[in-house]
């Protein structure tokens, strides 16, 4: 999938979506996630590793946007497993919200960042309906900081509604919010 850097035609900033083979490419994804997300080099290091390990589970798989082959912005994930550390983290939440069976038949979206000098054209979007599009599962989960946000706002443009909120993660300085969607998510 190409979004045009500017007009119609094929053009050298053209912004690409396509597989990214993300074991080989953790430290340029995490560089992109650190500017977009703020994380410093200690908190980096910590997520090479979990990036790695999600990458070897069953079902796990990841885009990247790419303009002239460099990095913009990736999304990576998988079929949700109860077992995984995320689930046990959300689970007593969205038990008593009544939500969770959502952490049943769901793919769940890792993680989603966009390079800030390429946010605001699209390529959010295009990751993350290109990612579940290809998902066997009927729905998908994430977790987003509980703010009122960009990201949450196109979360919720393509048909992802809260299902807990102030979801405490150990080690996390903000609370988050669990959103779930029907799969095929809307695409305007």
């Amino acid at each position: 999938m190409r979004l045009p850097g500017h007009g119609h035609r094929s053009h050298p900033h053209d912004i690409v979506i396509g597989p990214l083979d993300l074991p080989s490419r953790v430290d340029e994804a995490l560089a992109v996630q650190a500017v977009a997300f703020g994380l410093g080099p200690d908190e980096v290091a910590v997520r090479r590793q979990i990036v790695l390990r999600h990458m070897t589970y069953p079902g796990a798989r990841a885009l990247g946007a790419t303009v002239q082959g460099a990095l913009a912005g990736f999304v990576y994930g998988m079929p949700n497993d109860r077992s995984h550390w995320w689930s046990t983290v959300v689970e007593p939440y969205l038990r008593t919200q009544g939500h969770d069976d959502w952490l049943d038949d769901s793919f769940v979206i890792t993680e989603l960042h966009v390079h800030p000098g390429y946010q605001n054209r699209g390529v959010g979007r295009s990751l993350i309906t290109t990612i579940t599009a290809a998902a066997l599962e009927p729905r998908s989960i994430l977790s987003a900081i509980d703010v009122d946000s960009p990201a949450r706002g196109l979360y919720r443009s393509l048909g992802y509604q809260d299902l807990a909120r102030q979801v405490l993660f150990p080690s996390a300085p903000m609370p988050y919010a669990v959103m779930g969607a029907p799969l095929p998510l809307r695409r305007r």
